[in-house]
């Protein structure tokens, strides 16, 4: 039996890593940290609200666990600026890490992107290989890093761009062949199942 912590809890994939881990019976208790209330409620679950990530540290006795999910994440358009994007889909998960790191947790699993390089010419792409090669750095734990390509999935908010990009994929995604289909779209869900099933496998974490 397993307790877990979820971040971002709210988006497409945390949504559903939330929902499936509250029904999996080899998991005990699913703590969320979240920004505004979560519209959910069940015997397992436990929802803290922070409003200001900086602060994260003062819940670490609220957060010991077996795994930390991170599955926070923005656009650079909801953002507002590249700025803000850097620190929620870098500097963020890296918060969270070295919290893993000082807690002891486990294993962390996190959602990174195809294509991740920090080498990229792409600043999305740059960013979130950046976060991969730092979240090595701090933590030394089981990292389990899931790089899905376009998520499939019903969203809160409505991104056009991502509309339009599952558009083609459902319609042209068949024709993805060979090396081409790791770029076929992806359901939430499945990322989600994905990520669960990862951290519960490993050798170290029967």
């Amino acid at each position: 039996m397993k307790s877990v912590v979820v971040f971002g809890a709210t988006g497409l994939v945390g949504r559903n890593v939330v929902e499936q881990l509250l029904s999996n019976d080899f998991i005990y208790s699913v703590t969320i940290v979240v920004r505004k209330e979560f519209k959910s409620s069940h015997p397992k679950l436990k929802c803290l609200i922070l409003s200001d990530f900086e602060y994260l540290d003062n819940l670490a006795e609220y957060l010991f666990a077996d795994i930390f999910f991170i599955c926070t994440g923005t656009t650079i358009k909801k953002a507002g600026s590249k700025e803000i994007f850097y620190k929620t889909d870098h500097d963020l998960p890296i918060k969270i890490a070295r919290l893993a790191e000082r807690l002891n947790i486990p294993v962390v699993s996190v959602i990174s992107s195809i294509g991740a390089n920090s080498r990229s010419g792409n600043f999305y792409l740059r960013t979130k290989g950046m976060m991969e090669n730092s979240l090595k750095e701090v933590y030394k734990g089981d990292l389990q890093i899931i790089r899905p390509s376009l998520l499939l999935g019903k969203r809160e908010e409505f991104r056009f761009g991502e509309f339009v990009g599952a558009l083609i994929i459902k319609t042209f995604g068949w024709l993805m062949v060979g090396p081409l289909r790791k770029y076929r779209g992806v359901k939430a869900c499945d990322v989600a199942s994905q990520m669960i099933s990862n951290s519960l496998l490993l050798k170290d974490n029967p």
